[in-house]
């Protein structure tokens, strides 16, 4: 599939364990997008997306930007452009969906969440010193009783009752967690009190009792694939379902939004927001990606 010579624009988000990649025409429309982990092989795994990208590009003149984790390194030593992850997600939030209150992005390794006020500062903070409050958190603790992400997900909305884990220290977690094995715990109960963890560092390390304005933003693998977790931190925070806004996975952070995003004096229109009730256009959705 070649777009000929049109304009392409290419955003490549490499995160601590997935990597991502969005290309748009034009009209600001998708045409090709993937989403897989990377497993720590990060350049084999860009190779194969960019393999796919380059049947899809052609002969068109493209633009590249990267951002994530692992963006810098792939800047410095490719030469193409780089984007701060927080700038990237906190652009593309505003410009997929226009006034927004505040940004919660969960990664693999990493959380963030940005308050942004009326007169158009932000207050940005990110978590990166542990596990706590990340994917990899919950990677950990589905790995460690035994079944998937996305199984520990299903079981969860089973759950009768919350019991108190660990939510800094993974490695106190899997204490927990094992202590509540060993005692028969359900295993529903064990999967909510893993989310309830993962809320309550979140709130304990980045709110830290600022106020969570609405609509509030949920980006990032675990909230994207994760729909218990969406759901417990709706709950603990106090907001409806219509307060959150979900962009399709592995968009909130495209570093195109930034530095090449059209339309970004009228944000709230649904042309320039091709991430916003968009199919994914030659990619298959992964069920527990992150």
């Amino acid at each position: 599939m070649s777009q000929g010579n049109s304009f392409l624009k290419v955003g490549v988000d490499a995160g601590s364990t997935t990597l991502k990649a969005v290309v748009l025409d034009s009209g600001d429309n998708i045409i090709f997008s993937e989403y897989l982990r990377h497993h720590a092989d990060i350049y084999g795994t860009l190779l194969k997306i960019l393999e796919k990208v380059k049947e899809v590009a052609g002969n068109s003149v493209t633009k590249v930007a990267v951002t994530g984790s692992a963006g810098m390194g792939i800047s410095e030593r490719i030469g193409i452009r780089f984007v701060q992850e927080v700038v990237a997600s906190a652009e593309a939030a505003k410009a997929l969906f226009g006034n927004i209150g505040t940004l919660l992005d969960i990664g693999g390794e990493d959380s963030k969440i940005v308050f942004f006020t009326s007169n158009g500062n932000a207050d940005i903070r990110m978590n990166g010193n542990c596990a706590g409050g990340t994917g990899s958190f919950i990677d950990q603790m589905a790995s460690l009783m035994n079944i998937s992400t996305g199984k520990l997900g299903e079981l969860a909305y089973d759950h009768a009752r919350i019991y108190p884990i660990a939510s800094r220290c993974g490695v106190f977690a899997k204490t927990d967690v094992q202590n509540l094995l060993s005692r028969d715990i359900a295993k529903s109960d064990i999967a909510a009190s893993v989310f309830n963890a993962v809320v309550t560092q979140i709130m304990n390390t980045l709110a830290r009792g600022n106020e969570m304005k609405t609509p509030i933003v949920f980006s990032g693998g675990p909230l994207a694939f994760l729909p218990f977790l969406r759901d417990i931190f709706t709950e603990r925070v106090g907001f409806s379902k219509s307060d959150v806004l979900t962009p399709e996975p592995g968009c909130a952070g495209a570093p195109w939004r930034g530095p090449y995003g059209r339309n970004r004096a009228n944000p709230g229109s649904n042309r320039g927001n091709p991430c916003r009730g968009q199919s994914r256009i030659q990619s298959r959705r992964p069920s527990e990606t992150y």
